[in-house]
């Protein structure tokens, strides 16, 4: 007699499984290192793209001169264009400049006069007007106002340009836009530095002459005698000097964040808020280096 036996095999057992409670766990451990990770990562390629911005706006400023060179010489300059963009950015500068430049010469003066007035030196009021509105003042408010609506203007341009594929519908007509848009731009910036340095210089004088004669006292000869005194023809070459670079750094700050704005209108808001803050940091910083410069070399001397 054959006894029936369970040839059934036997179920394997299985692993035992994980809490949930200790998956969850685990799981927001990981979250902080995670975040952490990706800040670290964000850290450590601002260098690597900044490095790269600053190429990009090198290879365009060799490219902007280039071009700026071969077309004056060739006569193909666009100076339609070119009048077009000055009289635009003047527009958007000019009377900004004149509102800056007045608070700014009667805080010289209001500043200066209640100091030198206790030492019985209150001619010395023009003196202090001519060394601060010429010297730093009027480069300083100059490069500014370039850098803040000037930039604005070019910034917001390109990139909304830049959305629509404007300009890759010039490369691909075999158009080069640095050519045909920024050297205009750039130009038209350097043309309006000088008379935006004009503007300010004489309203922030203007405005210190007349609160020192009306509020404190000091006779107009006394104030033109210290003023002349301490102020130089060099001092007013450096200004447009320092106006005509800081003019350069706008264009080529603000043409480069335009042109690559991406990401429909927010791209273009954010371009113009990059080649502002950019634009303003790196006025200071010039303007640091080159009065360095000037005082080292032509240090102020009163004749």
């Amino acid at each position: 007699m054959q006894v029936a036996t369970d040839t059934k095999p036997a179920q394997m057992a299985s692993p035992p499984s994980t809490p949930r409670s200790l998956l969850t766990t685990s799981g927001a451990a990981k979250k902080p290192w995670q975040a952490l990770q990706r800040t670290c990562r964000h850290v450590l390629m601002i260098p690597v793209r900044s490095s790269g911005t600053t190429g990009r706006a090198v290879l365009m400023a060799v490219s902007v001169l280039r071009y700026s060179v071969q077309d004056a010489l060739s006569v193909q300059l666009p100076f339609g264009e070119l009048v077009v963009q000055a009289w635009t950015l003047l527009k958007v500068t000019a009377i900004p400049a004149l509102l800056m430049a007045i608070p700014f010469g009667a805080m010289v003066s209001v500043q200066t006069s209640g100091l030198v007035n206790q030492v019985g030196a209150s001619s010395l009021v023009g003196a202090a007007s001519g060394v601060g509105v010429i010297r730093q003042g009027a480069p300083i408010t100059a490069g500014l106002l370039m850098g803040g609506a000037a930039a604005s203007a070019i910034a917001s341009d390109l990139g909304a340009r830049a959305i629509r594929e404007e300009l890759d519908a010039l490369r691909v007509l075999g158009i080069d836009p640095v050519r045909h848009l920024v050297v205009p731009r750039f130009l038209a910036l350097i043309v309006i530095a000088p008379i935006l340095c004009i503007i300010i210089i004489a309203s922030a004088v203007g405005a210190s002459f007349s609160l020192a004669v009306i509020v404190s006292g000091v006779t107009s000869g006394s104030f033109w005698m210290s003023f002349g005194s301490f102020a130089k023809m060099v001092d007013v070459w450096f200004t447009i000097g320092k106006a005509v670079l800081f003019a350069a750094i706008v264009a080529i700050i603000s043409c480069l964040r335009g042109m690559e704005a991406k990401g429909g209108p927010r791209g273009v808001a954010d371009a113009v808020n990059s080649s502002v803050v950019l634009n303003v940091v790196c006025i200071v910083l010039a303007n640091l280096a080159i009065t360095q410069l000037q005082t080292m070399f032509f240090p102020m001397a009163v004749s």
